[in-house]
């Protein structure tokens, strides 16, 4: 249930009405914009009495919301989530709103000079973001699975030489305490539906990157989401990274009618993945693009500096050069979107 208060009302009004719903049996999230109080129940509401809440001289209006998710839901919280972070150089970064935030970097992290040779690359490119896996979830057990904890010094080597804050994905709970400097918690697609993972990343403070699983619906990736925001951490992007369709021309298929589906149901910002969603290098560029269209909030695109090299999805890994050319690109699309990268 949302309780849209009255403009002019105190903080103080608004928080007594909150204690008396309280009260009642119900959580309330308080959402306070520019000009408007909003007031999100949260648990059983069958007992809340609609007439007497409208009847409150507080009340502007009492909507009952039908979807499963409520925290993640765009009624529960009008305005947009924006997720601001230090940056590289002492600025701050940020997702949502009218950045365009790019994260870039290899697949997996594989040595010292590598990482940190992307690293400052993608940086001079303007990436706000540098990301690079350490634990790497595979098909295939005989694949290379990351230089784990390894990986993750080079990563906060890489993050010290740049300022770029590090985005990297957890596999399991055991390894979260091994997380504790990194920037950004990725949550990949094979763990979209880990509840447990999702509910302890809920207890974390930390900005969680959530990638939509490999057949997953828009209320799935939503109800994913809300799991980590019942927990009290609303830091949260969403990610759509492809999902599996009839056509093996590419690796996945592209859902990009899900961006404006989820910035109309959600006030989460929402980044698109090219790489994985596509498998090919030559289609990333194209595809980057049509995420601005869309309405996307960022993008994580995978380079390397020898992509024939690789020891992970080298043929979806655009070069260093590739990168740059691409970035002055996105610079035009973000633009004409009202959006700056």
């Amino acid at each position: 249930m949302i309780i849209a208060l009255k403009q002019g009302i105190s903080r103080a009004e608004a928080e007594a009405l909150v204690a008396s719903l309280e009260k009642q049996g119900v959580a309330v999230d308080f959402s306070e914009g520019a000009a408007q109080i909003v007031l999100g129940l949260v648990g059983d509401t069958t007992a809340i009495n609609d007439e007497a809440l409208r009847a409150n001289h507080l009340v502007e209006n009492v909507i009952r919301v039908q979807e499963p998710y409520k925290r993640a839901n765009r009624k529960f919280h009008p305005a947009d989530t924006i997720l601001e972070m230090p940056g590289a150089d002492g600025k701050k970064v940020s997702i949502g709103g009218a950045s365009f935030a790019v994260i870039a970097g290899p697949c997996s992290v594989e040595s010292r000079e590598q990482i940190t040779s992307v690293a400052r690359s993608v940086k001079k490119a303007g990436a706000a973001f540098l990301r690079g896996g350490a634990f790497k979830p595979r098909t295939s057990p005989y694949s290379f699975q990351g230089m784990g904890c390894q990986g993750l010094d080079l990563m906060l080597e890489a993050r010290k030489e740049t300022g770029l804050p590090i985005v990297t994905e957890l596999m399991e709970i055991s390894q979260l305490e091994l997380f504790e400097e990194v920037d950004v918690i990725q949550v990949g697609a094979r763990n979209m539906q880990n509840f447990a993972l999702l509910k302890e990343l809920g207890r974390s403070r930390k900005p969680i990157l959530l990638k939509r699983g490999l057949a997953s619906t828009l209320t799935e990736l939503l109800m994913a989401a809300e799991y980590i925001m019942a927990g009290g951490n609303e830091k949260i992007v969403l990610c759509e990274r492809g999902i599996r369709g009839f056509d093996n021309f590419a690796r996945n298929t592209l859902d990009l009618a899900l961006i404006p589906a989820l910035k109309r149901k959600s006030h989460l910002p929402v980044i698109v993945d090219p790489s994985h969603a596509t498998g090919l290098a030559w289609m990333v560029p194209a595809m980057s693009k049509a995420a601005i269209a869309a309405g996307a909030d960022g993008l994580i695109v995978e380079v390397h500096n020898d992509p024939e090299h690789a020891l992970c999805d080298g043929e979806q890994s655009i070069t260093p050069e590739v990168f740059a050319s691409l970035m002055e690109s996105l610079h035009k699309y973000a633009a004409l979107e009202g959006k700056s990268i």
